[in-house]
């Protein structure tokens, strides 16, 4: 291997552990030029190496004290993870089908176990780890109105019907059979709940509630006011035994509080150096997110036929003071439901990094790594869920998981006691 790829790699594993200002200062450099390391393709100069490995082998791993264990499923690039590790819990397993979105969840948490990909034998051989916490961020594809219409126009089945992703939902089945977790947090499309004429959302209620008897609550939540962005996904909470859960408990934002102003590219030198989504000493938006005369001629077309024949269909074109439209895997095709206005010039799309700001995997106070193509990237933050509604829900479970911890805890002293005795 390169040794400036192997140091990019070793900076990308020195960050789950380190700030950039405690890699500067272990190196003598300034923050600006950890920055730069970054977003340089080839990363650090290969005199660092040495130094990266210290580092890591100095470094001490997260959550080492740990208030509740949790499993990944379908973990995509960690957005429920990042939500409970928020609230004190420990990841012990993670599974995640595609090795691009592995390569930008290993390049943000600490993971001290593999990354599964196929997870059946793990399942038939009742292998997953015990855990007191599941997610699963289970495949929405043959639930959504995107997928369902895709899907119709090809001919293929969707739903519980659809041959591939639709059983995925039974996997997770299987596991909250064979571990018997205290809770779980499933996350989909709100479509999930009227697909089929709601007969998908009742067989799942049917599973987890009547088989597996587990007591269940679930909302649809919009993001907007967490993050700029009108994004609704359904949350099912299921707890093992009678808790108090109640979602009254959850606190929404003013869903008027966030707009794009607050994640966009300021373009005014104000920015650290990030290329190559931003360029120039001035920190503007590379131009290769500007859409080409072609693009946008037929985008406009597109929408003025829709317009004319009373559909909804068309672009949308956003300002700094905008919400925006639901982020799609498909963005990367055209970006065309989140253009950002340039005036009386093309629009442009958002950059990568502009995406992670609005799903929530970045802020002022963390950094996320894309380490993978602007294609990749647009599919893994459309696929993803947005951190901060996470983190609420994990917020508003927490205390209902530790009261079923501490008491299995109490139990099994009871118990051990008795043996002693």
């Amino acid at each position: 291997m390169d040794a400036k790829v192997d140091s990019k790699s070793l900076l990308y594993k020195a960050r789950v552990h380190h700030t950039q200002q405690e890699i500067a200062d272990y190196f003598g450099k300034s923050v600006r030029q950890v920055k730069r390391w970054e977003a340089n393709e080839d990363g650090p100069p290969a005199y660092t190496i040495p130094g990266f490995q210290q580092m890591l082998f100095t470094a001490e791993p997260k959550n080492t004290d740990a208030e509740f264990t949790f499993i990944d499923l379908f973990a995509g690039i960690g957005g429920l993870r990042m939500g409970f590790e928020t609230h004190g819990g420990k990841c012990v397993f993670t599974s995640e089908w595609d090795s691009y979105a592995q390569k930008t969840y290993l390049a943000n948490h600490a993971v001290d176990h593999d990354i599964i990909g196929d997870i059946s034998p793990y399942i038939q051989e009742n292998a997953v780890p015990d855990h007191d916490v599941l997610l699963a961020g289970f495949p929405c594809q043959p639930f959504s109105i995107a997928g369902v219409s895709k899907k119709n126009a090809m001919g293929r089945k969707h739903g519980f019907e659809c041959e591939t992703q639709g059983t995925l939902f039974f996997d997770i089945a299987k596991i909250i059979q064979d571990k018997r977790p205290k809770a779980f947090l499933l996350e989909n499309v709100k479509n999930l709940v009227s697909h089929d004429k709601g007969n998908t959302f009742r067989i799942i209620q049917h599973t987890l509630t009547e088989e597996l008897g587990y007591k269940i609550h679930y909302r649809v939540i919009d993001a907007k006011g967490f993050v700029p962005q009108h994004r609704e996904r359904i949350f099912i909470v299921g707890f093992r035994e009678d808790t108090e859960f109640t979602w009254d408990a959850l606190e929404l934002p003013d869903k008027t509080s966030k707009n794009l102003k607050d994640i966009l590219h300021p373009q005014n030198g104000t920015e650290e150096p990030d290329e190559p989504y931003i360029i120039g000493s001035k920190g503007k938006v590379n131009p290769k997110y500007i859409l080409s005369d072609k693009l946008w001629n037929y985008l406009q077309a597109y929408a003025e036929k829709h317009r004319k024949a009373g559909n909804g269909f068309g672009f949308g074109k956003v300002t700094p003071k905008s919400t925006a439209r639901t982020l799609s895997a498909r963005y990367y095709k055209d970006g065309s439901e989140i253009l950002v206005s340039r005036g009386r010039y093309n629009p442009r799309r958002l950059t990568p990094r502009e995406c992670a700001r609005l799903m929530g995997y970045e802020s002022e106070s963390r950094r996320f790594e894309i380490p993978v193509s602007d294609t990749r990237a647009y599919k893994q933050f459309g696929n993803g869920v947005v951190v901060p509604v996470v983190e609420e829900v994990a917020r508003i479970m927490k205390p209902h998981i530790m009261n079923l911890v501490e008491v299995e805890s109490e139990e099994y002293a009871v118990k051990q006691m008795g043996l002693l005795a």
